[in-house]
């Protein structure tokens, strides 16, 4: 069973704006998650939503097991990325 990624408008401008090798770690560690994603991702109290730490990155996603589909919502610093949820 293998995931499929799509990413969000907000999250592929953020991606754009790092530079190469931190985003090269971030596309590296969303695709490593594809093949079972709920061993590396956080479920974020009070919201749908997941979290996977990629350094001091947290990407942000949404998971939809009935239709294999891990959608990046968003990705930021660890310390702003929540406070805009």
């Amino acid at each position: 069973m293998t995931y499929r990624v799509i990413w969000s408008e907000t999250a592929f401008k953020k991606l754009k704006k790092l530079d190469k090798k931190t985003a090269g770690r971030v596309i590296y560690k969303v695709e490593a998650i594809k093949q079972k994603p709920f061993r590396f991702i956080r479920r974020l109290k009070g919201f749908p939503l997941y979290s996977l730490r990629v350094g001091s990155l947290r990407v942000i996603l949404s998971v939809e097991s009935n239709k294999l589909v891990i959608f990046v919502v968003t990705l930021d610093h660890r310390h702003k990325v929540y406070s805009s949820l």
